[in-house]
Parts: structure tokens; sequence; C-alpha cells
């Protein structure tokens, strides 16, 4: 009870603190004909406040010929699900894995069919890459060089973060890939040690992805690993954010829903159903491009080719039987990185 209390003053907190800044019974307030309350994980605010929202709000009016204005809270994913699912009343659930989205569906709060085809529920898509400091000074060329003594990694924490799940995702799979290009075989042996390996030298895991990218700012670490829009938009920013795209990674797939029950609390799912709706043209995805996520429209994606490499050996869910075939193997109580991190409580 304590801690569904604990992720639910979170989410009130954030939704104060990025929120549509109108009190209610305000003069403003009461103009507005539509309200949608929307919970993200932290990673893409940018693209939604500074791109996204305004252009539907735009499109709304047009539409309708009536205002809608956001409320935003903006969280590591897996505490925004919660927080969501301890009463945190969002619409719309924006978040980094699809599995914080189930978490919501099983527990009645989003009805099935969400991640129907053809869409899935995806609105973006990136992959897990490596950021070395300005120049490179230690000389990082790819995965092996995280396991030397002498570099620091940074990651989020996968107990708290979306985005660290998809980051184990992507270590424990270069791992087999690895094992199939040195022994012919995709062995988890071999994974497990190159996991445990890179993990050993992980120096801070903060509690989202962007938590872990400003710690790394803040001069902590030697390598980050991170989204690579992430990266983007730091390049974006005019900040010298050097990244390795490497050529085994996992492809991310970021998933956003309507959450059927607040919806109909709130009785205004012709809105939220539009702005969902929305996250899919031509003229959002477009929007997340340019903030450094690849687009899932083909047309978009196209558009954008040159902005995003092709990694030669991407892998999804699929590489490892499944999304939940892979957080069974790997966080599970007796999962790979689960047991991994005990192991390494032992050696300190």
């Amino acid at each position: 009870m304590k801690k569904g209390l604990a992720f639910l003053l979170m989410g009130v907190m954030a939704l104060a603190v990025v929120g549509c800044g109108k009190k209610a019974g305000s003069s403003q307030q009461e103009k507005t004909q539509a309200v949608i309350t929307l919970g993200a994980y932290t990673v893409p605010k940018e693209a939604y406040q500074k791109e996204i929202l305004p252009l539907f709000a735009k499109k709304w009016k047009a539409l309708s010929g009536t205002e809608v204005s956001f409320r935003e809270s903006y969280l590591a994913s897996g505490a925004q699900s919660r927080a969501i699912l301890s009463g945190f009343e969002a619409d719309v659930a924006a978040l980094s894995v699809p599995e914080d989205v189930a978490r919501l569906e099983k527990n009645g709060l989003i009805q099935p069919g969400w991640n129907g085809a053809p869409r899935r529920g995806i609105v973006t898509r990136s992959v897990v890459v490596i950021v070395t400091r300005p120049g490179n000074p230690k000389g990082i060329k790819g995965w092996k060089d995280l396991t030397r003594a002498d570099v620091e990694v940074l990651y989020p924490s996968p107990k708290t973060s979306g985005g660290a799940m998809w980051i184990v995702d992507a270590i424990y799979g270069a791992g087999l890939k690895m094992a199939e290009q040195e022994t012919g075989k995709a062995d988890p042996a071999y994974a497990r040690k190159f996991l445990k390996d890179v993990q050993r030298r992980v120096k801070v895991m903060d509690k989202s992805g962007r938590a872990s990218v400003t710690t790394f700012e803040n001069g902590v670490g030697d390598v980050l690993l991170t989204y690579e829009n992430e990266a983007l938009l730091r390049q974006m920013e005019k900040k010298d954010f050097p990244f390795i795209v490497p050529d085994a990674t996992m492809l991310i797939e970021n998933p956003a829903a309507i959450v059927d029950k607040n919806v109909d609390r709130h009785s205004n799912r012709e809105v939220v159903k539009a702005f969902l709706d929305f996250l899919w043209t031509p003229e959002a995805q477009r929007a997340y491009a340019r903030y450094g996520f690849r687009p899932v429209d083909p047309e978009v994606e196209k558009e954008f080719a040159s902005k995003f490499v092709v990694p030669s050996q991407l892998f999804d869910f699929n590489y490892f039987g499944g999304e939940e075939a892979l957080s069974k193997l790997l966080y599970g109580e007796k999962g790979v990185w689960t047991q991994v991190l005990e192991e390494l409580s032992h050696e300190e």
C-alpha cells in the first residue's frame, strides 16, 4: 500500500510540475473544451512539448472548433506504469516498453486489442547505442571494450526504467551474436558471462534513462548506454555527444495506448482517440524523427533514411522467442540479470 501511494504521489508531483499550468476554475480553463492527461516516459518529453502536443491542439481546433489542453506527467517508464496502476488518471500511456502497457491491460485499465495489427501499438522506434566522451579518449570501438578494467559504464536500473531493460536486452543479445560469430552457436553461457562482465563495470544505475544521461553529462563514467534518440537530441542541442551504433544491437519499440478505464471516467474518448491516432500521422512521425526517434511510418522512414544507420545485426524480441520469454529469461526471480546482480553484490 505504501509503495502504491508513493508512486501515486510521484505522478501527482510530476503532473504539478509539467502540467498545463491552468488552475481549475480559471477563466482560461473554462474556455478549454477538452483536456487530455498524458502519462509518458521521460525520454520523449521534448518531442511532445515542443512539437506534437501543439501540433495536435492546432489540428483539433481546426477540426472541432474547440480547444484542447494537456496535463502532462513524465516519469521512468516502469514508475509511470505503476503510478497509473496506483490511481494516476492518465488518458494516454506513452511508455518505453510494451510490458509496461501490458501491465495496465492485465489489471483491467486498458482493454485488449491496443497492440493489434497493423500498428501493434508502437509509435516510435530506436536502437541502443554506446555514447563516449568527446574525442573518445578510451578508444571505445564496440561492446567488448565495455568489459575493460579501465572503463566505467553508466545505464539506468531495469527495476524502474524501461530504457534500462532495452539496454540489458541489447547487451545479452550482443553476447549471443558474438558467440555466433566466434563459435557458430548463440551460446547462452557466453552471453551470460558477457552481461556479467559489462555489469561489473557499471558505476551508477539511475532511476530513468534521462537521469542516467544527466549523470553522464555531469562527468561520471566513460561510457553511457542509452537510446539513440537521447544522443541525437544532445547533438541537436549543439552538444559534443559522440556515439557508436553497434553492429549488433536491440531494436527498441515504444508503445502508446488509451487507458480505457480513465477515459470512460473522464468522458473524453473522442478527443483522446483522435490524439492517439494523430501519433501515427506523417506530421507527428516527422516530429518524432526530428527529435531522434526512428519513425514507424514507412514513407517518413524513407525521408529520414540518411539520419539513421541500419545496424547489420539488428535484433528484436523475436530473436529471444518473444517479449514475455525474454522478460522471464532476464528479469524473473531466477533470471539471468537478476542472478548476475546478486552474484556481483557478493563480490563487493
